[in-house]
C-alpha cells in the first residue's frame, strides 16, 4: 500500500491537485457538486473511522516533498 501512495503522488502535483483527485469537496468545498470515489470514501470511513486512502496519499507526498524526492526528480 505505501508503494501504491507514493506512485500516486508521483502523477498528481501540485499537492492541491492531489488533494483534489480522491475528494474535490476537500479542495472547492462542502457543496461542490463532483465526488470521485464517493463509494471508497464510504466503505473506508466505515472500516476505519477515515477516508484512509486520501490520508495515506498526502503522508506520502508530505514526507517525500519533506525528504526532498521531487527536487531529485526534476533534474
Amino acid at each position: 500500500m505505501l508503494l501504491r501512495t507514493e506512485l500516486d503522488c508521483l502523477y498528481a502535483l501540485p499537492r492541491d491537485e492531489l488533494r483534489y483527485i480522491p475528494d474535490p469537496a476537500d479542495v472547492k468545498g462542502p457543496d461542490y457538486p463532483s465526488e470521485t470515489f464517493r463509494v471508497l470514501k464510504e466503505k473506508e470511513i466505515r472500516s476505519y473511522g477515515e477516508y484512509r486512502t486520501r490520508r495515506l496519499v498526502l503522508e506520502a507526498w508530505d514526507r517525500m516533498e519533506a525528504n526532498g524526492d521531487f527536487a531529485q526528480m526534476e533534474m
